[in-house]
């Protein structure tokens, strides 16, 4: 039972100078030797563990913990030691005591190592007796944290992390914008081709990338037809086309009723009705070339061959005549009297044709020849709401079996340039009862016409402030009475718009000039100024808001149109002094108002109002352009100044001694009508 080997936790006292009295604790190892298991010598090692952790580490790397644990450890005086904590600081060791002294806060962070396993077998072990192992366990200090731990890692990862997420979104958003571009650039690119294939047919537009050239290359070739070197730059975009047919669309009446409309109306007409003729002209095939003031020109035959010219644009001006009629009576309500009034001059003629791309600064696609000054007599020489045809044209439906289409005009007509010549007219309601029996005539939807006019066109979005719905089975004065609804009604507007922005002002004299109110036979004698023209005042004209917004209220419309009705019955049916005529003049003192209101510099140019003194305007238009109340009352005027007018001069009334001639002295049928007209307003 001796011989076996045994190690264990001492306390000797410490050897170290200046310790005298103090013990530590060290390790003594015991192996027996046997010979023939008879015990000849004891090998005694003793493991002093202060020493033996002095110089473990080199100077500088401080704040380290180390632990010896025991698996059994001593009993002495019922004191068992299991585990001694040492201080190491570079090559120096400090005991600290007969426990574990390591901080909690580093559990899991230690370095561990088995140091003494006597690897006794357990069976050879009495019972009652440890033979234990000892395990040193490594700890880091707070000191040994402070000294060695820091977040660059962390920083560096950080940084390259922000880096590439910054990269990231820097590549994401030129990404993005370039997409954008592409795609705006595309957009572009195919509203440009979509504009060339509109000015030049397909075979021209075509050719202009014949030869691998570059949409750039084609580009510089129409803005500089002569090249660098001054000679041709390459050959004319040009071919005769031998049998065409052309056609010229006039709006008769158009140069005065312009005159008497604002431009945004003119313009609201023109791309209404060429609009129209556009999708005809898809429709049947037909080619518009241009439109020259209120003439559109169109030409089938080319740039491909057909058989048919002549019929398709009998057909294409047929459709022409009869959306001119329902157009036009549809806008009279939005654009005033007389507009229903307008008609289609047409004139045809068959023959060959010069066609090309002028190039130049402004490239067109243009017809040349005498075809072209002959269907333009045809124009000039037809007739409202006839279309006339030449002998060529004529001949050519004669021999496609439309002999029915032509009538015969009675007698020659003298052409300018070409003398007398034989002309016929369509007969419109044969071309109607006839349809092409071939395919592609077919009318096509809004997404396949060359130009979506209810999206891309101001016109429909200015014309759909009114009601059209019902507008054709008006009649002329109730569409009459429409027109003037809406212009009082957007002259209310503008008055609600400046009252809402007026700065208030007390003017106690106002009810003293409410008790001078006279009283007389007639309305003027009861007439005083108890409201004066407001002076311009820039505070207001700031703070108005966009009168179109403001909504009068269906009530005070509907008492509006009544108003309008009972003064358009009060108007007899007298030359210039019926209703119509009324319209007339408000529309043309609508016109003037607006050339008032809107100042230009003389030259036709329009003036912003920061380049003019508003004040000295405001006072030498009398107050026109600062009060609205002013302009209503203007156009109120022009409405009214006519009523029951009995067509005969003031002079012929007073030598009759008519009724209204006793009660007015002067002016009779004027002041007649503004008595009429406030009674009922009244």
């Amino acid at each position: 039972s001796t011989l076996r080997p045994s190690i264990g936790f001492s306390r000797v006292p410490d050897t170290r100078p200046g310790t005298i009295g103090k013990l530590v604790v060290d390790s003594q190892i015991v192996q027996p030797i046997n010979d023939d298991e008879e015990l000849v010598g004891m090998l005694w090692l003793r493991l002093p563990w202060r020493e033996f952790f002095q110089n473990l580490y080199v100077d500088g790397i401080i704040g380290t913990i180390a632990v010896i644990r025991s698996s059994c450890g001593i009993d002495q005086e019922e004191d068992t030691i299991r585990d001694l904590s040492y201080a190491i600081d570079g090559s120096s060791a400090e005991f600290l005591g007969e426990f574990d002294a390591h901080d909690p806060k580093y559990d899991g962070q230690e370095v561990s190592k088995v140091i003494v396993d006597l690897k006794v077998d357990s069976e050879q072990i009495p019972e009652g007796l440890c033979v234990p192992t000892l395990t040193l366990d490594l700890y880091p200090t707070d000191e040994f944290a402070e000294r060695y731990e820091t977040s660059k890692p962390t920083l560096y990862v950080t940084v390259v992390v922000a880096i590439f997420a910054f990269t990231s979104l820097v590549f994401l958003l030129y990404d993005f914008y370039v997409a954008r571009r592409q795609k705006k650039f595309i957009e572009r690119i195919v509203r440009q081709d979509q504009i060339v294939s509109n000015v030049f047919p397909a075979a021209f537009r075509d050719r202009l990338y014949e030869g691998g050239q570059k949409a750039s290359q084609a580009a510089d070739a129409l803005l500089d037809p002569m090249g660098d070197g001054g000679g041709p730059g390459g050959s004319p975009l040009a071919d005769l086309f031998p049998e065409t047919t052309i056609v010229f669309a006039d709006i008769a009446g158009f140069t005065a009723w312009a005159s008497a409309r604002e431009p945004a109306q003119v313009f609201i007409l023109l791309e209404t009705i060429y609009g129209a003729f556009d999708k005809h002209a898809y429709r049947r095939s037909v080619f518009k070339v241009e439109t020259v003031g209120d003439c559109y020109v169109a030409v089938a035959g080319l740039p491909e061959p057909d058989d048919e010219h002549a019929a398709k644009v009998c057909r294409f001006a047929r459709d022409c005549i009869n959306t001119m009629k329902d157009v036009t009576l549809k806008l009279e309500v939005a654009l005033g009297p007389d507009t229903s009034a307008l008609d289609l001059r047409v004139g045809i003629h068959s023959g060959q044709v010069t066609a090309g791309v002028l190039r130049g600064e402004r490239s067109r696609f243009q017809l040349f020849g005498d075809t072209m000054n002959t269907a333009a007599r045809m124009e000039s020489t037809s007739e409202r709401n006839r279309i006339q045809l030449s002998q060529d044209t004529a001949d050519l439906l004669v021999a496609s079996g439309l002999s029915t289409w032509i009538i015969p005009r009675k007698g020659k007509v003298s052409v300018e340039g070409k003398g007398e010549m034989e002309t016929y007219w369509l007969n419109t309601k044969a071309a109607k009862a006839l349809k092409s029996s071939k395919p592609g005539n077919e009318m096509p939807t809004v997404s396949e016409t060359m130009t979506d006019f209810s999206d891309s066109s101001s016109v429909s979005i200015m014309v759909d402030n009114f009601d059209l719905d019902g507008v054709e089975d008006m009649t002329k004065k109730e569409r009459l009475i429409e027109y003037n609804v809406e212009v009082l009604t957007s002259l209310l507007q503008e008055i609600i718009a400046s009252r809402d922005a007026a700065v208030v002002r007390n003017d106690s004299s106002l009810s003293k000039i409410e008790a001078t109110i006279g009283t007389g036979d007639t309305v003027l004698e009861e007439f005083v100024p108890v409201i004066p023209l407001k002076r311009f005042d820039a505070r207001d004209l700031s703070k108005r808001q966009d009168a179109s917004s403001i909504d009068i209220g269906e009530e005070a419309k509907t008492q509006l149109r009544n108003f309008l009705s009972n003064v358009a019955s009060m108007y007899r049916d007298n030359p210039f002094h019926n209703f119509e005529h009324a319209s007339h003049v408000t529309a043309s003192v609508k016109k003037l108002l607006t050339r008032i209101v809107n100042v230009d510099d003389g030259n036709g140019l329009e003036v912003s109002t920061d380049e003019i003194d508003l004040v000295d305007m405001a006072e030498h238009s009398y107050g026109i352009t600062s009060d609205p109340l002013t302009q209503f009352s203007v156009v109120f005027s022009a409405i009214i100044h006519d009523m029951d007018h009995p067509g005969v001069p003031n002079a012929q009334l007073v030598k009759e001694n008519t009724r209204s001639a006793q009660i007015f002295k002067k002016s009779v049928a004027e002041q007649n009508s503004v008595e009429l007209a406030w009674g009922m307003l009244m």
